[in-house]
């Protein structure tokens, strides 16, 4: 009955969650990481560093995501292992969260210079005033107010990204998009198997969506 394909496919389909929450966790890590870095690249005097962040911006927002994640798993992956002579072959599963993390972290990085633009020049001036070095500066007085106004467009960088994980599935890693695809080919089965992975995305993302909207009143109601 299509009761039971539909119980028969979210079974087959639920573990690939496992896989779908892990690199989206991974990669947004990797993504704040570097686009933190590179967002004060870009706000940096040097002209050296501002121009390395705008080119890294630049190519990362030019390209589909679909080719960064494959470049990250049959160029950058193979290269690593060239060049560590065997030593070390990345894993599929970490080109995947490397590929994600770097592509997305372009994205985050304008999220950070522009939350930290936000800021008054005045609060910079006070902190300096006071003794304050500029990394000091940046700590403790102009991050802790930026990452409120990011807050939103980092939330939303999130659930974008754990949809956008579901490009993995093209390096034949197991999450719900390719446990699905597993299971039409089995069962021919399309529709509930689509279906299937639909609504699990749905929930996932509706979920997230809410933990993230949570977090920003709580902030919110923190000032």
């Amino acid at each position: 009955t299509s009761r039971q394909r539909y119980t028969d496919a979210f079974w087959f389909i639920l573990p690939g969650i496992g896989i779908t929450l892990f690199v989206t966790v991974c990669a947004y890590t990797i993504a704040i990481v570097v686009g933190l870095i590179v967002g004060l690249m870009r706000l940096s005097t040097n002209p050296i560093l501002f121009h390395l962040a705008r080119v890294y911006v630049e190519i990362m927002r030019g390209l589909p995501l679909l080719v960064v994640v494959l470049y990250a798993g049959f160029v950058i992956g193979p290269w690593v292992r060239d060049a560590t002579r065997d030593l070390y072959n990345p894993p599929m599963l970490a080109r995947a969260i490397v590929g994600l993390g770097l592509g997305y972290g372009a994205y985050v990085s304008e999220v950070f210079r522009s939350g930290i633009q936000s800021i008054s020049k005045g609060q910079t001036e006070a902190a300096r005033s006071l003794g304050m070095s500029g990394a000091q500066t940046m700590r403790f007085v102009i991050l802790p107010q930026a990452v409120r106004i990011m807050l939103p467009p980092l939330g939303n960088d999130l659930v974008a990204l754990l949809k956008d994980s579901s490009l993995i599935a093209v390096l034949a890693l197991e999450d719900i998009l390719q446990l699905g695809r597993q299971w039409i080919s089995r069962t021919f089965r399309a529709i509930e198997g689509y279906n299937t992975i639909a609504f699990l995305y749905l929930v996932l993302t509706m979920t997230l969506s809410v933990i993230v909207a949570w977090i920003e009143r709580r902030t919110r109601m923190g000032r």
